[in-house]
Protein backbone atom coordinates (compact mmCIF):
# COMPACT_ATOMS: atom_id res chain seq x y z
CA UNK A 1 0.00 0.00 0.00
CA UNK A 2 0.93 3.29 -0.76
CA UNK A 3 2.76 4.98 2.22
CA UNK A 4 1.45 8.80 1.25
CA UNK A 5 -1.73 7.05 0.57
CA UNK A 6 -1.81 5.94 4.02
CA UNK A 7 -0.78 8.92 5.93
CA UNK A 8 -3.24 10.77 4.13
CA UNK A 9 -6.54 8.29 5.19
CA UNK A 10 -4.99 7.86 8.99
CA UNK A 11 -5.07 11.56 9.07
CA UNK A 12 -7.96 12.20 7.69
CA UNK A 13 -9.62 10.26 10.25
CA UNK A 14 -8.08 11.94 13.16
CA UNK A 15 -8.66 15.04 11.90
CA UNK A 16 -12.39 14.78 11.48
CA UNK A 17 -12.66 12.69 14.92
CA UNK A 18 -14.85 15.29 17.00
CA UNK A 19 -17.33 14.63 20.03
CA UNK A 20 -21.03 15.07 18.61
CA UNK A 21 -23.91 15.98 19.89
CA UNK A 22 -26.51 15.24 17.90
CA UNK A 23 -27.25 12.21 16.12
CA UNK A 24 -29.63 10.69 13.60
CA UNK A 25 -32.19 7.92 14.97
CA UNK A 26 -30.81 5.24 11.46
CA UNK A 27 -29.59 2.27 13.91
CA UNK A 28 -26.09 0.95 13.56
CA UNK A 29 -26.19 -2.71 12.50
CA UNK A 30 -24.81 -4.74 15.34
CA UNK A 31 -21.62 -6.72 13.08
CA UNK A 32 -20.65 -3.00 12.46
CA UNK A 33 -20.09 -2.31 16.39
CA UNK A 34 -18.39 -5.56 16.46
CA UNK A 35 -16.08 -4.89 13.76
CA UNK A 36 -15.34 -1.17 15.42
CA UNK A 37 -14.62 -2.90 18.99
CA UNK A 38 -12.51 -5.67 17.53
CA UNK A 39 -10.26 -3.27 15.47
CA UNK A 40 -10.17 -0.88 18.28
CA UNK A 41 -9.00 -3.95 20.43
CA UNK A 42 -5.55 -3.75 18.72
CA UNK A 43 -4.71 -1.43 20.53
CA UNK A 44 -1.26 -1.61 23.17
CA UNK A 45 -1.58 -2.56 26.81
CA UNK A 46 1.08 -3.44 29.58
CA UNK A 47 1.88 -7.06 29.09
CA UNK A 48 -1.01 -7.45 26.58
CA UNK A 49 -3.61 -7.38 29.85
CA UNK A 50 -6.11 -5.95 27.71
CA UNK A 51 -8.17 -4.29 30.62
CA UNK A 52 -11.47 -3.03 28.72
CA UNK A 53 -14.95 -4.86 29.29
CA UNK A 54 -17.94 -3.01 26.91
CA UNK A 55 -21.43 -2.95 27.22
CA UNK A 56 -23.52 -1.92 24.01
CA UNK A 57 -26.59 -0.88 24.91
CA UNK A 58 -29.24 -0.84 21.82
CA UNK A 59 -33.17 -0.97 21.05
CA UNK A 60 -34.86 -1.56 24.57
CA UNK A 61 -32.28 -1.70 27.11
CA UNK A 62 -30.75 1.56 25.79
CA UNK A 63 -34.16 2.95 26.26
CA UNK A 64 -34.02 1.98 29.54
CA UNK A 65 -30.55 3.18 30.58
CA UNK A 66 -31.78 6.73 28.95
CA UNK A 67 -34.84 6.59 31.37
CA UNK A 68 -33.55 5.85 34.63
CA UNK A 69 -30.74 7.96 34.67
CA UNK A 70 -33.27 10.89 33.55
CA UNK A 71 -35.42 10.30 36.02
CA UNK A 72 -32.66 10.80 38.77
CA UNK A 73 -31.48 13.79 36.94
CA UNK A 74 -34.58 15.28 37.07
CA UNK A 75 -35.35 14.51 40.49
CA UNK A 76 -32.00 16.23 41.23
CA UNK A 77 -31.06 13.35 43.35
CA UNK A 78 -28.41 14.73 44.92
CA UNK A 79 -27.12 11.15 46.70
CA UNK A 80 -25.56 10.24 42.92
CA UNK A 81 -21.97 10.92 42.85
CA UNK A 82 -18.86 10.03 40.73
CA UNK A 83 -17.02 6.85 41.95
CA UNK A 84 -13.70 8.56 40.86
CA UNK A 85 -12.67 11.93 39.92
CA UNK A 86 -12.14 12.57 36.51
CA UNK A 87 -11.08 16.14 36.26
CA UNK A 88 -9.32 18.03 38.88
CA UNK A 89 -10.62 19.20 41.81
CA UNK A 90 -9.89 22.72 41.42
CA UNK A 91 -8.67 24.06 37.68
CA UNK A 92 -5.05 26.46 37.09
CA UNK A 93 -3.95 27.80 33.98
CA UNK A 94 -3.71 26.60 31.04
CA UNK A 95 -6.37 23.73 31.48
CA UNK A 96 -8.62 26.01 33.33
CA UNK A 97 -8.43 28.78 30.39
CA UNK A 98 -9.24 25.93 27.78
CA UNK A 99 -12.05 24.63 30.26
CA UNK A 100 -14.12 27.97 30.09
CA UNK A 101 -12.88 28.56 26.28
CA UNK A 102 -14.89 25.80 24.78
CA UNK A 103 -18.23 25.66 27.45
CA UNK A 104 -17.94 29.77 25.96
CA UNK A 105 -17.89 28.41 22.41
CA UNK A 106 -20.61 25.63 22.69
CA UNK A 107 -23.28 27.42 25.07
CA UNK A 108 -22.55 30.62 22.64
CA UNK A 109 -23.13 28.79 19.43
CA UNK A 110 -26.69 27.22 21.46
CA UNK A 111 -27.42 30.70 22.66
CA UNK A 112 -27.18 29.92 26.20
CA UNK A 113 -25.81 33.01 27.99
CA UNK A 114 -24.32 32.95 30.99
CA UNK A 115 -26.47 32.41 34.19
CA UNK A 116 -29.01 30.68 32.71
CA UNK A 117 -29.10 27.75 34.54
CA UNK A 118 -32.21 25.78 32.89
CA UNK A 119 -31.07 26.31 29.57
CA UNK A 120 -27.61 24.77 30.49
CA UNK A 121 -29.30 22.07 33.19
CA UNK A 122 -31.20 21.19 29.85
CA UNK A 123 -28.25 20.97 27.51
CA UNK A 124 -26.16 18.82 30.64
CA UNK A 125 -29.03 16.56 30.17
CA UNK A 126 -29.31 15.66 26.72
CA UNK A 127 -25.73 13.86 27.98
CA UNK A 128 -28.27 10.87 29.50
CA UNK A 129 -30.29 11.06 26.28
CA UNK A 130 -26.89 9.92 24.80
CA UNK A 131 -27.83 13.10 22.25
CA UNK A 132 -30.13 10.47 20.68
CA UNK A 133 -28.12 8.14 19.57
CA UNK A 134 -28.72 4.40 19.25
CA UNK A 135 -26.23 3.13 20.67
CA UNK A 136 -24.75 3.44 24.17
CA UNK A 137 -21.21 1.97 24.68
CA UNK A 138 -20.21 1.40 28.50
CA UNK A 139 -16.44 1.18 29.39
CA UNK A 140 -16.14 -1.22 32.56
CA UNK A 141 -12.48 -1.65 34.17
CA UNK A 142 -11.53 -4.25 36.79
CA UNK A 143 -10.87 -1.65 40.08
CA UNK A 144 -8.01 -3.63 41.63
CA UNK A 145 -6.40 -2.62 38.48
CA UNK A 146 -3.41 -0.10 38.36
CA UNK A 147 -2.98 3.56 36.53
CA UNK A 148 -0.84 1.92 34.03
CA UNK A 149 -4.50 -0.47 33.02
CA UNK A 150 -6.08 2.87 32.93
CA UNK A 151 -3.55 4.82 30.40
CA UNK A 152 -3.97 1.37 28.32
CA UNK A 153 -7.95 1.84 28.70
CA UNK A 154 -7.62 5.68 27.26
CA UNK A 155 -5.68 4.26 23.75
CA UNK A 156 -8.60 1.42 23.28
CA UNK A 157 -10.99 4.75 23.87
CA UNK A 158 -9.69 6.62 21.25
CA UNK A 159 -9.14 3.34 18.86
CA UNK A 160 -12.81 2.88 19.22
CA UNK A 161 -14.02 6.82 17.91
CA UNK A 162 -11.23 6.41 14.99
CA UNK A 163 -12.33 3.14 13.76
CA UNK A 164 -16.28 4.75 14.06
CA UNK A 165 -15.13 7.53 12.40
CA UNK A 166 -13.43 5.25 9.57
CA UNK A 167 -16.61 3.53 9.19
CA UNK A 168 -18.85 6.79 8.98
CA UNK A 169 -20.09 7.01 12.12
CA UNK A 170 -19.21 9.59 14.79
CA UNK A 171 -19.11 9.40 18.66
CA UNK A 172 -18.84 11.39 21.85
CA UNK A 173 -16.99 10.02 24.51
CA UNK A 174 -18.94 10.96 28.13
CA UNK A 175 -17.67 11.42 31.41
CA UNK A 176 -20.73 12.81 32.45
CA UNK A 177 -22.40 8.32 33.06
CA UNK A 178 -19.86 8.13 36.14
CA UNK A 179 -22.20 10.19 37.88
CA UNK A 180 -24.81 7.89 37.57
CA UNK A 181 -22.70 4.54 37.72
CA UNK A 182 -25.07 3.14 40.49
CA UNK A 183 -27.90 3.00 38.16
CA UNK A 184 -25.48 1.71 35.22
CA UNK A 185 -24.28 -1.21 37.55
CA UNK A 186 -27.64 -2.29 38.76
CA UNK A 187 -28.72 -2.29 35.25
CA UNK A 188 -25.93 -4.24 33.87
CA UNK A 189 -25.33 -6.27 36.77
CA UNK A 190 -22.09 -5.22 37.17
CA UNK A 191 -19.72 -7.32 39.59
CA UNK A 192 -18.03 -5.71 42.73
CA UNK A 193 -14.62 -5.00 41.12
CA UNK A 194 -16.48 -3.70 38.21
CA UNK A 195 -15.94 0.28 37.79
CA UNK A 196 -17.31 2.11 35.51
CA UNK A 197 -14.85 4.26 33.35
CA UNK A 198 -17.23 6.58 31.08
CA UNK A 199 -19.70 6.11 28.42
CA UNK A 200 -20.12 7.20 24.97
CA UNK A 201 -22.75 7.69 22.30
CA UNK A 202 -22.69 6.28 19.04
CA UNK A 203 -24.21 6.14 15.82
CA UNK A 204 -24.44 8.70 12.69
CA UNK A 205 -24.43 12.45 13.28
CA UNK A 206 -26.81 14.68 12.85
CA UNK A 207 -25.01 17.49 9.83
CA UNK A 208 -27.91 19.72 10.23
CA UNK A 209 -27.85 20.24 13.90
CA UNK A 210 -25.91 23.81 14.82
CA UNK A 211 -24.51 22.24 17.76
CA UNK A 212 -22.15 19.61 15.16
CA UNK A 213 -20.65 22.90 13.85
CA UNK A 214 -18.44 23.23 16.85
CA UNK A 215 -14.99 21.64 16.33
CA UNK A 216 -12.97 22.54 19.35
CA UNK A 217 -9.49 23.90 19.35
CA UNK A 218 -6.21 22.41 19.87
CA UNK A 219 -3.14 24.02 21.44
CA UNK A 220 -0.57 24.70 18.40
CA UNK A 221 2.65 22.38 19.06
CA UNK A 222 4.61 25.06 20.70
CA UNK A 223 2.79 24.87 23.77
CA UNK A 224 2.94 21.00 24.18
CA UNK A 225 5.95 19.99 22.43
CA UNK A 226 9.53 20.09 23.48
CA UNK A 227 12.54 18.93 21.48
CA UNK A 228 15.54 17.59 22.61
CA UNK A 229 18.66 18.01 20.37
Amino acid sequence: MDATVTKAAVDDVMYGRKSVRAFLPQAVPQEMIADILRAAARAPSGTNTQPWQVHVLTGKMRNRLVDEVCQAFDANDTSHKPDYDYYAREFFDPYLARRRKVGWDLYGLLGIKKGEAEKTRAQHRKNYTLFDAPVALMFVIDRRLAMGSWLDFGMFLQNVMLAARARGLDTCPQAAWIDYHRIVEKLLNLGEHDQLVCGMALGYADNHALVNTLTTERAALEEFVHFHD
